[in-house]
């Protein structure tokens, strides 16, 4: 069996270490965990993981967040994967800061980086872990938050939460969306 787990975020120093990329933070984590070191290669950085019987490719698109359809759709067609074996991982301004949620299908939810990935494909049919990065901004600052860097307070919670994270992606692929999200969603 095999899986795509893209992870949502812009490339370039600047954006190192933004909320918004956070589905890079949580493929970085897994890689490290694993020792597995992303190629530059079409469309993104691909690493391959082979977990109990299932292979997991790992994407960070080079696309930028706006255009990450792009990427996961020839990432998908190349290793001839379904969208229910698709998981993109993002940043959700919604939760709390550090809570997570995976969920079967959805909207967008105003994530721009899953709305092009939504009309790219043609379906909201795919699983998508939402990492909470919170709501602390003026109105009309949200670009500017979720662009910002991490808290202090932020900053030594992560490594935590990035390894739950980590556990969830390998969880999809072994026992399925619906025992992962029972064990781990609200965590």
């Amino acid at each position: 069996m095999k899986y795509l787990v893209a992870g949502l975020g812009n490339i370039g120093d600047e954006y190192a270490g933004t909320r918004h990329n956070i589905g890079f933070m949580m493929l970085d984590r897994l890689a490290a965990d694993e020792k597995l070191v992303f190629a530059d290669k079409r469309y993104g950085f691909v690493a391959e993981y082979k977990y109990r019987g299932r292979l997991f490719v790992l994407l960070k698109p080079s696309t930028y967040m706006n255009l990450s359809g792009r990427a996961v759709n020839y990432w998908l067609q190349k290793e001839k994967i379904e969208p229910d074996h698709l998981l993109a991982l993002v940043d959700d301004i919604a939760l709390p800061f550090g809570m997570v949620r995976l969920k079967g299908k959805g909207s967008d939810g105003g994530h721009n980086g899953l709305k092009n990935i939504n009309e790219v494909l043609g379906t909201q049919d795919y699983a998508r872990l939402r990492f909470g990065v919170g709501n602390d901004f003026a109105q009309g600052r949200q670009i500017n938050y979720v662009l910002g860097e991490w808290t202090e307070e932020e900053k030594k919670a992560l490594p935590d939460r990035l390894t739950l994270t980590a556990d969830m992606i390998r969880n999809f692929g072994t026992v399925g969306l619906e025992r992962t999200m029972n064990f781990f969603n609200n965590k």
